[in-house]
Parts: C-alpha cells; sequence; structure tokens
C-alpha cells in the first residue's frame, strides 16, 4: 500500500540518473525537499516494473527509518494514483553533491579526509541496521548548508538491479572484485565503493579518465596495486585506500568502523593540485612564501618538473627547489615527485 504523504510541489530538475530524475519540491510539512521520481526502466517489463515497485515501497519505510546526521533524511515514499512511478521524497542538501568537485579536480587531502569521515559515519549507521548503500561514488555524497557531507541516495539499488542495469547506471566502476562472479553485494562491497570514491576525489576527473578503466580491469583482480597516484598522496592514504580495495574480503577493512580508525591517523598536507590533459601543478603556502610544483609531459619519455618557492603578498626572491635536469621517463619522474614531496 502506498504510504500517504503531504501533496508535493515539484520545481526545477536536479539531476537525472538511470534510476529516475530528481527535483527541487516543496511540501507542506518539511518545505524545501528533493524528490526523486522513479519510473520504468526501458526494456523492463510490467511484471519487472510491478514488483520493482513493491519493494520500492517497502524500502521506502526502512530508509525512513535510518535517522543519522550523516545519511540524508528520507521523509517519505508513495507512488502516483495510476502506478506508474514513485516518489522519494528526501531532505534538501543545499550544498549539492560532490560529483561536481570531483570534475574539476583533486580536492585537498584535509577536505577529503573530512568528507570522508563524515560519510563512514553514515555508513556505519546504515550497516548498523543490517542496511547496504550500494551505489558509493561521487554524485551520492552530499553536503547540506552547513558544508557537512552525507551518504544519499542509498538502499534502491537491490543486488538484481545491479546486475540488470549495473552498465547503464554507470554503476561498473565501483563493483567490487568480488561482485563481478558473485552478484551478491555487502558491507565489504560498499567499503570497496567507498574506497574507489576516495580515490576518485583526491585524484579528479582528468586524471582518474587517463588511468586504466575499473570495470575493464577489476574483474582480472589485482586493481588496488594498478592505480596511479598523484604524487603528493602520502604513503599512509596508499595503503588504506589499496586495503579498501583488496580483492581478498577477509584482508579489506572488516567494518566503517575500521576505516574511521585508519582515517584517524592520515596525514593531509595542504597542498592543492591541478590536473590538465599534459600538465599538473601544486601550490602551498606556508607563511609569507608559496610553494609551486609543476610537472608537465610531451609524450611518455618527455617528461619534466621544476619546483619553487616565491613571495606571497611581499617582495623577495624566487628560490628554486628541485626539478629534472631534462627531459625524462614518467617512471621516473614520478619517483623523484614523490620523493620530493615526502621532504617538502
Amino acid at each position: 500500500m502506498a504510504t500517504v504523504v503531504p501533496p508535493l510541489t515539484l520545481g526545477r530538475k536536479l539531476g537525472a540518473g538511470a534510476f529516475g530524475e530528481v527535483f527541487e519540491g516543496q511540501d507542506s510539512v518539511h518545505g524545501r525537499v528533493a524528490v526523486k521520481v522513479m519510473t520504468r526502466a526501458s526494456g523492463e517489463s510490467a511484471a519487472d516494473w510491478h514488483q520493482r515497485k513493491a519493494g520500492l515501497l517497502a524500502e521506502g519505510q526502512r530508509l525512513s527509518a535510518a535517522e543519522h546526521r550523516n545519511v540524508v533524511r528520507v521523509h517519505s515514499i508513495s507512488e502516483d494514483a495510476a502506478g506508474d512511478s514513485i516518489q522519494l521524497c528526501m531532505a534538501f542538501c543545499a550544498g549539492g553533491s560532490l560529483q561536481d568537485a570531483y570534475e574539476k579536480g583533486p580536492l585537498p587531502l584535509d577536505t577529503v579526509r573530512e568528507i570522508a569521515t563524515n560519510v563512514t559515519l553514515g555508513l556505519d549507521a546504515l550497516h548498523s541496521r543490517g542496511m547496504l548503500h550500494r551505489d558509493i561514488k561521487p554524485g551520492n555524497l552530499l553536503r547540506n548548508a552547513s558544508g557537512v557531507a552525507l551518504l544519499g541516495d542509498f538502499g534502491l539499488v537491490t543486488d538484481r538491479l545491479l546486475h540488470g542495469y549495473g552498465s547503464i547506471a554507470g554503476y561498473k566502476d565501483h563493483i567490487a572484485y568480488e561482485v563481478w562472479s558473485t552478484w551478491v553485494t555487502s558491507a565489504k562491497s560498499d567499503i570497496w565503493a567507498l574506497g574507489m570514491t576516495l580515490y576518485r576525489l583526491l585524484h579528479g576527473q582528468e586524471w582518474y579518465e587517463a588511468g586504466q578503466s575499473p570495470a575493464a580491469t577489476v574483474p582480472a583482480g589485482g586493481y588496488a596495486n594498478k592505480l596511479c597516484w598523484l604524487p603528493h598522496i602520502p604513503a599512509g592514504w596508499r595503503r588504506m585506500i589499496r586495503k579498501m580495495l583488496n580483492d581478498d574480503t577477509s584482508r579489506r577493512y572488516q567494518s566503517a568502523q575500521q576505516v574511521l580508525s585508519a582515517l584517524s591517523t592520515l596525514e593531509t598536507p595542504r597542498w592543492t593540485a591541478k590536473v590538465d590533459t599534459d600538465w599538473v601543478r601544486w601550490e602551498l603556502a606556508i607563511g609569507d612564501r608559496l610553494k609551486v610544483v609543476e610537472w608537465s609531459w610531451q609524450s611518455p619519455r618527455k617528461h619534466e618538473w621544476t619546483a619553487w618557492s616565491e613571495p606571497l603578498g611581499t617582495t623577495g626572491r624566487k628560490r628554486t627547489l628541485g626539478g629534472s635536469s631534462a627531459a625524462q621517463a614518467r617512471s621516473k619522474t614520478l619517483s623523484e615527485l614523490e620523493d620530493f614531496f615526502e621532504r617538502a
């Protein structure tokens, strides 16, 4: 039976995905809300839609009980009079999703740690209630008006939907190694997807998409050891994310609480990074000086880098801090840059 909810007025579209469209809305109880409208998928039979619709309505009741400051509040879920669509009414997150930030480039380490801590607390709350997220990615991490990160768009992707619609949902990059063979998700596959999400936020879209496609490489195994890191990412972050992405679920973090413990130990140097198709630039302000590192390339064998410091808001001299002596291979450049950032 459909839930009785206050009448909803839909406004501007906020986004769209394989499982529905999201609109800004108003209702008489909660005021400004976000409304996800889910309809029958292309190619979905009437019987399958009826079954999925019943599951969505039942799951909506469970989601409304998942109250936590780092989980987007679900107010209600209902179907329209004709039975053609489902409306999921949620708290409105004025800060939007982290998809836009990811597309613009790498986020600072301290920002990613704060986001990760917030959403892992939310994930722990879901897991403690016996619930899974199944679709953790930058677009499903939201910020409220205060900038606090929350887990959103959760609970409505079942294992059956993952199997049937994973490709059109753009979800393949976040399918854990074991799910490719079993098509059964778990709390540990949520942790895997969170690890992939953190890697994305640390590197930004330009760098991420230049690397190996997870959908093409994860099923073969060993993906965690094939990650290409921006050289300013400290060793502790790399170890944590590789453990989150371990093929062997017994060697992965066993709970969100363990991820929280790992996050609490991480270093967060305040370098900002910008990535383009053929260069990367880092900056770090320390007092009245600005450290700058630039790495550029013309081909796989022609990479160069240089580092210097310059006055910041004052007069003074530019000081050379390091760099390559000539064009060189990518691997050598990465090694030298990693050494520089470790010492910087």
